[in-house]
């Protein structure tokens, strides 16, 4: 094993609250156990639930960094016993629990893919949280199909602008909400069919318009509120809804009857808290299926913005404002 630095630099959540609360702090490089790799961190995504942790309203779950940050690229710095995949040197993108906003992060070995090539440590860093989200809850969860048709919302989001590119590469049509004419526009260029203006137009209407009146085989949906009986009215009939997050409520009032008449499935999924084996299946299989165009840059990370690793709170300020058009990353 190299030499490794007994210190490093974090980005830490000093008290719950505004992105004011992000400082950098000293704190011990964690070392690799069983099964796990240490990559010197260059880049890490910044996702939702980071501001969500911040605000301390998503803790970390039993046994995971405080520090926030679920997605990292970067180098292998050290390896831990068994660890078989991965070499000092390599060059990974990791999905982590927790301790992406530091200088080196531990992650499971099966939780890494290799960096393609021709990617950038930032945009790599842009990759895990947002693919494995969306392979697995819209393919996955949603079953989504070639030829089917996909709603999502957020399509301007990090998670939206990766649906859009997945869908189209395997097939499908897809329906995206956002919330400005510019964001509409850009999810347009990205190869949205459809993409709505949510502030001045009825996604319901739009999307049975677009499907000549049947609906959405698939949602992906990270608002909920009255969101949840909407979508069940823009659905087609044996139409799956996969929530993904409550950025509206987690509480409506839903005529439910419309999952009887419609023969609806609704589910939804977390990924963070999920099992080491469940992330590694995950992981496994967008490997399988999407790390090919990865490499071949069919698909790519959409960046909006990437700011130093000192200037977290800025990051953070930016990604609140709801105005990037895709993936908000810090360059550690």
């Amino acid at each position: 094993m190299s030499a490794l630095p007994a210190r490093m630099t974090a980005i830490a959540i000093r008290t719950p609250g505004g992105p004011e609360v992000l400082c950098p702090e000293e704190r011990p490089v964690p070392m690799p156990g069983p099964g796990e790799i240490l990559v010197r961190v260059e880049a890490a995504g910044v996702n939702r639930p980071d501001v969500m942790q911040r605000k301390g309203l998503y803790p970390p779950p039993p046994g995971a960094s405080d520090i926030p940050g679920l997605e990292i690229a970067g180098q292998v710095a050290a390896i831990g016993p068994g660890v078989t995949r991965w070499a000092e040197g390599d060059r990974v993108m990791a999905l982590v629990s927790g301790g992406g906003y530091a200088e080196y992060c531990v992650a499971h070995e099966s939780h890494a893919l290799p960096v393609p090539p021709n990617m950038a440590a930032t945009e790599a860093a842009a990759v895990p949280e947002t693919l494995f989200t969306v392979w697995h809850n819209l393919f996955e969860r949603g079953g989504l199909k070639a030829g089917e048709t996909a709603l999502v919302h957020g399509g301007s989001s990090g998670i939206g602008t990766m649906a859009i590119q997945l869908a189209k590469a395997f097939g499908a049509r897809i329906v995206v909400t956002a919330g400005s004419a510019g964001k509409c526009e850009a999810c347009l260029r990205l190869g949205a069919d459809v993409a709505v203006n949510y502030r001045e137009q009825d996604f319901v209407a739009a999307t049975k318009a677009a499907t000549d009146g049947a609906g959405a085989a698939v949602i992906l949906d990270m608002v909920g509120g009255d969101y949840i009986e909407r979508n069940y009215e823009a659905a087609a009939v044996e139409g799956r809804i996969v929530q993904i997050a409550f950025q509206g409520s987690p509480k409506a009032t839903v005529d439910f009857r419309r999952i009887m008449l419609k023969r609806l499935h609704h589910t939804g999924s977390t990924l963070r808290s999920r099992s080491i084996a469940d992330k590694a299946a995950i992981v496994l299989a967008a490997e399988h299926a999407v790390w090919p165009l990865l490499a071949s840059a069919r698909v790519r990370p959409v960046m909006d913005r990437t700011f130093p690793f000192a200037e977290a709170p800025a990051a953070h300020a930016r990604m609140e404002s709801s105005e990037h058009i895709g993936k908000i990353v810090l360059a550690v």
